[in-house]
């Protein structure tokens, strides 16, 4: 067992307030030594299989009333066998990491906020039942719209069980959106005032997806508690200068 370091509720409550921005130089930062920005959206390995999504022009996504979607939002633990169409994943994650505008090489306007246009979050998805995807882990390509098939799990229910800490849902989902960070994107900008703001960040995205879930009839339940150590070696990232950070499973519900 790792030795668990050091942490005071007041240094712990101090990464939630503001005061550390009055001790960061930022005439120091990497943005403004003029060193290049961290790229926008990780590449996808040579000769990887790429898998473009139906354009927002072609989706067959039913209208939405935003009041009741907001009304009606609520985690969703239990899911039905069903399985989503490729229109509706690339439905929702257009709604959560979807790009609207490349402004230029260090900003990118996307459908949620983002400290500084930064956006330090990639995008992975263990996917068990969408229609044309054989079951694996995927990574959205958010700049191609595209999805790029990362590695073929074998069980992989179990291992999404182990990963959330026996949170069996994980594995009965349609899909599991685990997002992890880069946090030199934001670093880049705003040094150490990057750790509040990424976690804020993470709202943002996660928020998009509960809402747009009501869209399709589908639910989902953010979660926080996971292995991390499990959860970074199932989607193959390194642990330190990219890890899992947030995790929410997703599948239809019967709303009877």
């Amino acid at each position: 067992m790792k030795k668990l370091q050091t942490i005071t509720k007041e240094n712990g409550r101090y990464f939630l307030t503001d005061l550390i921005r009055d001790e960061v130089n930022f005439w120091n930062t990497e943005q403004s030594r003029g060193e290049q920005p961290p790229s926008i959206q990780k590449p996808a390995p040579p000769d990887s299989r790429i898998i473009k999504l139906p354009d927002r022009s072609t989706w067959s996504i039913p209208p939405c009333d935003v009041l009741a979607a907001i009304a009606n939002r609520e985690s969703h633990r239990r899911f039905t066998a069903a399985s989503l169409s490729l229109d509706e994943l690339a439905f929702l994650l257009w709604a959560t990491q979807g790009v609207r505008q490349i402004i230029h090489e260090a900003a990118v306007l996307r459908t949620v906020p983002s400290a500084g246009c930064r956006h330090p979050f990639e995008t992975y998805l263990a996917v068990l039942r969408v229609d044309g995807l054989e079951s694996g882990i995927y990574r959205y390509l958010p700049i191609d719209h595209s999805l790029v098939l990362e590695r073929n799990i074998e069980n992989l229910p179990a291992h999404l069980a182990a990963a959330t800490r026996g949170q069996g849902f994980t594995g009965k989902a349609a899909v599991t959106f685990i997002w992890t960070v880069i946090p030199t994107r934001t670093e880049w900008r705003y040094a150490e005032a990057s750790y509040k703001v990424i976690a804020l960040d993470a709202g943002h995205v996660c928020q998009n997806l509960y809402i747009s879930c009501e869209a399709i009839g589908a639910g989902t339940c953010a979660i926080a508690a996971y292995n991390q150590e499990l959860t970074d070696n199932l989607l193959g990232v390194d642990g330190k200068e990219e890890f899992s950070i947030y995790i929410s499973p997703v599948g239809k519900v019967d709303r009877r």
